[in-house]
């Protein structure tokens, strides 16, 4: 049958900008006349020839809309004449790490993820969308901009309303449109990630460990990793089936907040504290992040993670055969990478916040490992950080040291000393607040401005810190030498510690504050301490210092990570 594509006349709407992983806004914007439409024109436009005759993978998260997006996105890449094929997840289904695997795996030019990760979903969530390219991980700065300009000068989109496909059914459907050859083709979401998963990791090793007597509890939230999870845990593993929990997605996940943290998956953290399991991890809603935790409810911080499986790599088959090149952190991560990559002699990159940024130092060879304190950590199997290989490389470790969470992490403390590390979220901030807060932090961290600020001490509980360094972090990129500018303030004092403050670039209305506080301790007998407990005198100076009160009006953060 062959079908003819039409044009639909449309003007811009203001304000689609992707943020550091795409353009995320409520669903009820989205689901405005034209408004998706206007988005994914504007994506398509930014690829061009680029892209001509291509493979995109397509799929999300499972949250509400994407199905309508799903059925938008193919009628569109068919009128496009830019997409030769489409490969669509069954049910419109692909976590964020499997986008990335599948675009490598089938050498697709790129792909279209439909999520807002860990923000909240259903009618009235949020909803999201961002383009992949042929390396598998986040559009660089120069499409993602090149969008936005299409967005604001936009006339009209084409599509083909007659390309029809059931995506809940595997299988391929071909289709003329404008005398073109147009195919889709719908496979399971699972299987070519399981299989990148059993090339990096001994299953059989940690089948054993787990058969012997740990019990391990592995929360979705009701997102994407799901069917990821029963997939690998339970018919690959062999676990019981109540080792997975909340692993069917819903597409408002179960009325939760799908950000694993220590708000918003405290039934696992209260479930852990029980001591009824050695083991607990939970998922976002795209399956890109993950939580981990130990026995009673024993918390690891994302930073720590990171460092600990930095530091493990030869209990990792994958490390094991191809070596481990160099480290990588976001700029917030607290420092404990550092370390590790020091006493390794490796490499370690300080990069913005948002994984595009890991994506050039990967292919170019410089860096295996990165994680950011976002509960995100992955390394070069793919281009995303990716959740449940997180956990697996943690029941690498544990299998092969025997050893518990707790005890790795005093062991790795005892090595490398401990930072302690915070994140106080503030969400929802009025706009003008928030900017006003940022640009009194910039001037106060310019020396033409304020030449006294560097040296001056502040004191809180008895504790005295002196700034030594100050600056709006600027990142020049070492493969391709572009720059990113104001990434975020970032304050040091004389022993090392930082404060950074930096607005999100994830959020779905208003503005998010996010202020980051790491601080270095090696003294033993304080590494079991609380982490708000031993931050509290450096937290009330990066307080007094921003003046987040009384710019905000803020009495207390949103979320505390």
């Amino acid at each position: 049958m062959s079908l003819r594509s039409e044009t639909v006349p449309t003007a811009p709407f203001e304000g689609q900008k992707p943020g550091t992983s795409g353009l995320r806004k409520k669903t009820t914007i989205f689901q405005q006349p034209h408004y998706t439409e206007n988005f994914v024109q504007s994506t398509f436009a930014a690829l061009g020839m680029d892209v001509k005759g291509s493979t995109l993978i397509v799929g999300g998260d499972g949250r509400f809309f994407m199905k309508n997006a799903v059925d938008i996105i193919i009628k569109m890449a068919a009128a496009n004449g830019v997409v030769r094929k489409l490969i669509i997840g069954k049910d419109g289904l692909f976590s964020t790490p499997a986008v990335s695997c599948v675009i490598r795996k089938r050498q697709a030019t790129g792909g279209i993820i439909l999520t807002a990760s860990h923000n909240p979903g259903g009618a009235d969530g949020d909803f999201g969308i961002k383009y992949n390219i042929s390396n598998g991980g986040p559009a660089p700065e120069k499409i993602t901009n090149l969008i936005f300009e299409n967005t604001k000068t936009i006339t009209e989109y084409k599509i083909c309303r007659g390309v029809e496909v059931d995506i809940s059914k595997v299988g391929t459907t071909e289709f003329t449109v404008d005398d073109k050859p147009y195919t889709v083709e719908v496979i399971d979401p699972v299987t070519d990630y399981v299989l990148l998963m059993k090339e990096i990791f001994d299953f059989e090793a940690i089948r054993q460990f787990l058969h012997g007597g740990t019990k391990i509890i592995i929360n979705a939230m009701h997102g994407v990793m799901g069917i990821y999870a029963k997939q690998i845990f339970l018919n690959e593993i062999g676990l019981p089936a109540d080792s997975c929990v909340n692993c069917e997605p819903k597409d408002d996940f179960g009325g939760h907040h799908p950000d694993p943290n220590l708000t918003y998956a405290a039934d696992l953290v209260d479930l852990l504290k029980k001591g009824i399991h050695g083991f607990g991890a939970a998922f976002d809603g795209d399956g890109d992040r993950n939580m981990i935790l130990g026995k009673n409810g024993f918390f690891v911080s994302p930073s720590d993670s990171v460092a600990v499986i930095a530091a493990n790599t030869q209990h990792i088959p994958y490390f094991k055969k191809s070596g481990v090149k160099g480290f990588a952190r976001s700029m917030p991560t607290g420092a404990s990478l550092d370390r590790v990559a020091a006493k390794a002699g490796l490499d370690c990159y300080e990069v913005p916040t948002g994984w595009k940024f890991f994506g050039n130092l990967m292919d170019a060879g410089k860096v295996s490992l990165c994680g950011e304190e976002s509960y995100g950590t992955g390394s070069d199997h793919i281009r995303e950080k990716d959740g449940c290989w997180a956990v697996l490389a943690w029941l690498s470790i544990l299998a092969s040291r025997k050893q518990s969470v707790e005890e790795v992490l005093m062991d790795h403390w005892s090595t490398y000393g401990r930072n302690f590390f915070t994140r106080w979220d503030y969400e929802g901030v009025e706009a003008d607040k928030a900017n006003d807060m940022m640009t009194h932090l910039r001037t106060l961290v310019d020396a033409t401005q304020t030449p006294d600020f560097i040296g001056k001490n502040f004191t809180q509980d008895g504790k005295t810190y002196i700034i030594s360094e100050a600056d709006d972090f600027e990142y020049t990129d070492p493969i391709d030498h572009s720059v990113s500018k104001n990434q975020g303030v970032r304050i040091i004092t004389k022993d090392g510690s930082r404060i950074i403050f930096r607005l999100s670039g994830t959020s779905s209305s208003g503005a998010a504050i996010r202020m980051y506080i790491d601080n270095y301790l090696n003294d033993s007998s304080k590494f079991g301490l609380d982490a708000q407990e031993a931050l509290k005198p450096f937290i009330k100076i990066a307080l007094e210092i921003s003046k987040l009160k009384e710019f905000t009006g803020r009495d207390a953060p949103t979320v505390i990570t």
